[in-house]
Formats: C-alpha cells, structure tokens, sequence
C-alpha cells in the first residue's frame, strides 16, 4: 500500500464545517444532494449534466454552460494534484487479462453457465496456466486478471451461494495464478447486471450480490495476492449513487468474511471509463464508499481505456495515448482526493500506431505512479491469436512467442516501468 492513504487530505473529500464543498470536491449535477457552493477560492464549475466539481479560481473567466444557461466561472489555475512526486516512476502492477471464464456474457448481463470455457488444459481449454507462468517468468508481468460470469459461479442460479463443481473449476485457474506468485483479480463480469437486470435498481438485490462475495472472500480470506474486483464495466446505470451503495454493500461483504487486507476495486459507470470516471459523477460517488472502519485503504479506483477510435476495443488501430483526455484528469482528481487507481482493461491491435500510443500511455501512468498503481492488458486466455487485441501467447514446446505488441512495449521486461 503507498502511503498517500494514510495522509488523508482531510478537507478535500469532505465538505467543510460551513456546508461548502472542498476543493475538488463535486458541488452539483443531476440528483446531487451535497454542497452546491464551494469554499473560498474554488468556484462550483460545470463540467457535465452529472458533474460539476469545485475548482481554483483564478484571473481569467471561461463560459461554460449549465442547465440551458450561460454562467461565466473563474478559470481554474491551481495545481493542485498535476505535478506528481520525484518518487513516482515505477509502476506495482503490470498483468494481462486470462479470458475464458466469462465467454457467453454480453453487456446486459446475459449468459449461461454453459458458455463458459475455461483457459485450463483439463478443460480442453488452452494453456492458461502456462500462458501466466510464461508472463511472469519471461515478460516479469505481476498481476492477472481472471474473469467469470456470475452465472457460472453459481450455475445459473440468482443467488450469492456458489455452485460447488463450478466453483471448483474457477478455483483452479485462480490457484493456478497464485503458484505463480503473481496477484490475482477475482473480477465478477456482468456488467453490473444479472440477465438484463442491474444489481440494486430492479434487478438481484444488494444482499445477494453481497452473499455472492461473502462467499469469494471468505475463501479466498487468507490469500494476501488475492484482489476483489467488484464488478466489470457498469454502464447505464439510472443512478451512479444507488450504485455506489451497491459497492458498498459488496465491500462491507468482502472485508465482514474475513479479508480484510486485499486490494478492492471499485468500479464506475459508463464501462468504468478513465475518461469519464471523473466527469461523469463515478469519482464522487465511490469517494463515499469505504471500509466498515470508516477508512479507504484498500479501496483502489477501477478504470479501463482502450485506445481505438471510440474506445471499443474493437478495433486494431490506435489513435490516442489517451493522456490529456483521461490519464491527466483522472491523476490530478487522484492526487489531490488522496485515491489510487488500476487500469484493469486497455489493449491495442498489433500496428505501429499501437506500439506508439501503448508505449505513451505506459509511460505517463509509470509518471504518475503515486496514483496510477499500473495497468492490465486485454486479453490472453482462450482467445485465438487472431483475435484483434489478443496477448495470447503462441506455444512451440517450450517456447512461447508473444504478441508484438506486448513484446514491444507492454511486456515489463521490455519497458522497464513495473518496480
């Protein structure tokens, strides 16, 4: 754990004793309830119909437009959060994607527990234990990220209580992680959704979706690589607040069964977009969520960003290193509300433009290391080759080759960015 979780920025996340929101903090947009005037020297600025945030004034002014009016809003000038510490430079964190688990699912949550295909040779499945130990040993990656459909965990059942045999099966690749040394994301992969339903707002309530993690952490309770992702890519959710409550009730699950020191991710709406984590309300939202004791520690923003023309992952071709769209916002809210966060999905095709904008991105979260823990590329497993972002591996006996480019820029071993 870095130690910007035990500086606390106290006044930053919180409101003031006056009732005014604190630099940074958010101060309006739809269904905000909080402090909508900022304490001296910030102005509330609009940023989206969801989010506007208090932010430095300063001499120059800006129009920005709220709620069909004009509004003319001090220019923000401040710092605060854009210069990272001389410490920064290494990256904890640096892993792949291994896919298997989670095949069937769409992104309304619809799946069988059939469709699953497991990244395990006993399964007939491909390699995945060897595509890990190869990642480690050969390309120095440290984390993977290992997703499943909640359908399969319990067989297809709305419930929290796992299916023994299924279970048994995911537990393999898990364990399989594990012997590696490396750490492992448990990542629920359905979207914030059980067959078309979104967990807490209509669909699975918030304490089945708490049982189903209880009953994860309380297996995995003694396992310090073991990392709790809550949940892949929301999206179009009717209220980011409810379901923030909804993470809660997960967190509060997974540290009440016992795990009480692993990492939790926390994931926002909009596929958990880097580039609108802040804008679109996720930020402030999930700042509310914390640990029984009241604390953050632990609690890791989750955000992905792809790289192609409408940040897809789609499409082969790259054409942004993602850096004053996403990357930059993000670090400075990141910094100056003392949160970290992990890239857990970003990927490109094996082009030049690729090799360029990965190599990029890499580069400027490795900069801002204090708040960026590192990033996990999508994906290997039991994608073939030709998949348009594969990070397969291809094996020739003992040899495994990997794909451009992991080998030319997202490889550890090869950047140099992963302490």
């Amino acid at each position: 754990m870095k130690a910007v979780y035990a500086l606390g920025f106290v006044g930053l996340t919180a409101l003031s004793a006056r009732g005014q929101a604190a630099l940074y903090a958010q101060c309006g947009g739809e269904n905000w309830t909080g402090a909508t005037t900022c304490v001296s020297g910030a102005v509330c600025t609009y940023s989206s119909e969801y989010y506007s945030q208090c932010l430095p004034a300063g001499t120059a002014t800006t129009t920005t437009a709220a709620a069909g009016t004009t509004t003319t809003t001090a220019t923000a000038t401040s710092t605060c959060g854009a210069t990272p510490p001389a410490s920064a430079g290494k990256l904890q964190y640096a892993g792949v994607n291994i896919a298997g688990f989670d095949f069937g699912m769409d992104t309304s949550g619809d799946d069988t527990a059939s469709s699953a295909y497991p990244p395990l040779t006993q399964y007939y499945g491909s390699d995945g234990a060897g595509q890990m130990t190869h990642f480690v040993n050969d390309d120095k990656y440290n984390i993977f990220r290992l997703p499943v459909s909640w359908q399969f965990l319990t067989n297809n059942e709305a419930t929290g209580v796992l299916n023994e045999t299924n279970f048994a099966e995911y537990d393999a690749l898990v364990q399989a992680c594990l012997t590696t040394g490396a750490s492992c994301i448990i990542d629920i992969h359905n979207y914030a959704r059980f067959n078309g339903d979104i967990i807490g707002q209509g669909g699975p309530s918030n304490e089945m979706f708490a049982d189903l993690w209880s009953s994860l952490a309380t297996y995995y309770a003694t396992e310090s690589k073991i990392v709790f992702g809550v949940m892949n890519e929301p999206h179009d959710l009717p209220s980011i607040t409810i379901w923030a409550a909804t993470v809660q009730a997960a967190v509060t699950a997974i540290r009440n069964a016992g795990a009480t020191t692993q990492l939790i991710l926390l994931p926002g709406d909009n596929y958990t977009s880097a580039e609108t984590f802040v804008s679109g309300g996720s930020a402030a939202a999930l700042a509310t969520v914390t640990n029984p004791d009241g604390s953050f520690t632990g609690l890791i923003m989750d955000v992905h960003k792809y790289l192609d023309s409408d940040n897809s992952g789609t499409n082969s071709a790259c054409v942004t290193n993602n850096i004053d769209d996403a990357w930059e916002p993000l670090s400075q809210w990141l910094r100056c509300n003392g949160r970290q966060a992990l890239n857990t999905e970003t990927g490109g095709g094996d082009v030049a433009s690729c090799e360029t904008y990965m190599c990029q991105q890499i580069q400027y979260q490795a900069e801002n290391s204090d708040v960026i823990l590192g990033y996990v590329g999508w994906a290997a497993g039991n994608f073939a080759t030709s998949y348009v972002l594969s990070e397969t591996p291809t094996e020739s006996g003992t040899t495994w080759t990997d794909q451009v480019l992991v080998s030319t820029c997202m490889a550890p071993s090869v950047n140099g960015y992963v302490a």
